[in-house]
């Protein structure tokens, strides 16, 4: 860990959140509910960091009454899941969302619809994560902004005891966290590409967790694009749906707003330049747009563009695990992993339960960012109340960045992230995916691994953030090349058509050498692993 002359702060607490983004915030607010004293460590600050603060997200939402409404719902999403996703997990987020949202209403103003309904399911994004930043004092969570965790502790018997890691605005005074329990909400990651909001997110929790001995699960599904003008990150996709596009020439393109717009688009912007005009966005949401989405238009309000009468150069970023699926494995429905006093929570979970094999979108993700927020601290407070008064030495379970496998040296962390960049982004890598293609990505990413893990050893939050990177970009490209098929978010070239038996989950892990494994759904939670690559 980066050395500071001030002691190191010693904390100890019941239950410690690991990320202050929806998730994080909702599962501090659900353990101190619950009776537990909690700590929420952010590498931000909470209430701003993330991708929720910079957008206007909506949650799934449907009334319980009349049943069949629910029912019809979940039957959808089941199907367009591909046999990933699980009825029981929705119905579970479904009624979550719909009892735990509104008792935010002491701190967020919920508006009213046109017909004087109270609007719950959209809400608008710096506000509501200012409203639950509120939520969490008012239960009397501490809070410790740009506080980035670097690695979790461990007692003797492998179960998680705490956390340690850096106070930035403290001279990056060391602080170490003794806990009954830890939730890891810290996010996905968009593997730099700028998403808005994505900063803080760089798969810090997957690497974590890996070294806590817990597995992932969907990690091949980091192919989610979505469009954004051109020289720009604003990557909110809703007014896109009334769009025309045109190539260089002025010739209007095929490009129909659906589920394979993104795979047209792609393959488009392959041949050259694609122009946008919102022309055929309905008036009455270009009159709300500044209101309900308000990133969306200020971009053209700088460039001085007219997006509803001029054309506009449009591209697509790779929104990686934040829109994607992929993330820890949720081993029980409380959010637990298959580590003792490790929970996950929002986008540092795997979400194929509720998601199946294609985006949630900001739905779904939304929801699932509350209610497994929610499931996640409330597990947490009872696993810390079981804990309590048992003294136990503490093991720290970092590696790679902290402690060197070989010599330390000095390692270009800039380079290192470039790499990442150039095999998860590129279409040709990452969205038409191919097994020569990820053989050679494998190998790139496998020689950055070995620099960072052999010799690294500064402790910096970068360094420790450029692992992570690679980590999660190595588990991406090994399931990727496990799953010869195409399934929702996941397509290969060379495997164009779905294959039945591959109709389960790839689960995922290992630092040194990476593995990956069949997971087949079983109702006693234990699944018949076959492994299938490493």
């Amino acid at each position: 860990m980066a050395s500071s002359s001030l002691e190191e702060l010693s904390i100890a607490t019941d239950v410690l959140i690991v990320g202050g983004g929806m998730a994080g915030a909702w599962a501090a607010a659900s353990a101190a509910q619950a009776g537990a004293r909690v700590v929420l460590a952010d590498k931000g600050y909470c209430g701003t960091s993330g991708v929720t603060a910079a957008a206007g997200p909506g949650h799934w939402w449907v009334p319980p009454d009349p049943p069949a409404a629910r029912d019809a719902v979940v039957t959808n999403r089941v199907a367009a899941g591909l046999s990933l996703g699980e009825a029981e997990w929705m119905y579970r987020i479904l009624d979550q969302t719909w009892r735990t949202l509104p008792t935010l209403a002491r701190h967020y103003k919920f508006e009213a619809d046109d017909e004087g309904r109270v609007n719950y399911r959209a809400v608008r994004g710096p506000e509501y994560m200012r409203a639950l930043r509120q939520h969490v004092l008012s239960h009397g969570v501490t809070v410790l902004d740009h506080s980035p965790v670097l690695e979790l502790l461990a007692r003797a018997d492998g179960s998680i005891g705490g956390a340690r890691g850096l106070r930035r605005q403290d001279g990056g005074r060391a602080y170490r966290i003794e806990a009954g329990a830890v939730v890891l909400a810290a996010g996905g990651t968009s593997f730099l590409s700028h998403l808005l909001g994505s900063q803080t997110n760089t798969g810090d929790g997957y690497l974590m967790a890996a070294e806590a001995g817990a597995e992932m699960s969907g990690m091949e599904f980091t192919a989610a694009y979505t469009i954004a003008p051109a020289h720009s990150t604003m990557t909110r996709s809703m007014a896109y749906a009334f769009a025309s596009y045109f190539d260089g020439d002025g010739n209007e393109l095929d490009l129909p707003f659906g589920p394979d717009q993104t795979v047209r688009l792609a393959r488009a912007l392959q041949r050259g330049p694609v122009y946008c005009s919102l022309d055929r966005l309905p008036d009455d949401i270009k009159a709300r747009l500044h209101t309900i989405s308000p990133n969306v238009p200020l971009v053209f309000d700088r460039w001085g563009i007219d997006p509803y009468r001029e054309r506009f150069e449009v591209t697509l970023h790779n929104d990686g695990t934040i829109r994607g699926i992929g993330g820890v494995r949720v081993h029980d429905t409380d959010g637990a992993t298959s580590v003792p006093g490790l929970f996950v929570a929002g986008d540092n979970a795997s979400r194929e339960k509720v998601a199946g094999a294609i985006s949630g979108g900001g739905n779904v993700n939304s929801a699932w960012a509350l209610s497994s927020g929610v499931f996640a601290g409330r597990a947490a407070a009872r696993v810390a109340r079981s804990a309590k008064g048992r003294a136990a030495e503490l093991r720290p379970l970092g590696r790679t960045g902290l402690r060197p496998l070989g010599q330390s040296k000095a390692v270009d962390v800039a380079a290192a992230r470039a790499g990442v960049r150039a095999e998860m982004h590129p279409f040709d890598k990452n969205l038409f995916r191919t097994g020569a293609g990820l053989a050679a990505s494998s190998r790139e990413l496998e020689d950055l691994w070995r620099e960072v893990a052999d010799h690294g050893q500064d402790g910096t939050l970068a360094l420790r953030e450029t692992a992570a990177l690679l980590a999660t970009a190595r588990w991406s490209v090994a399931t990727a090349a496990a799953r010869k098929e195409s399934r929702g978010l996941h397509r290969r070239e060379d495997y164009p058509a779905q294959d039945p038996g591959l109709a389960a989950r790839l689960l995922s892990g290992g630092l040194d050498r990476v593995w990956v494994a069949l997971d087949r759904p079983a109702a006693t939670n234990r699944p018949d692993q076959l492994e299938v690559a490493s």
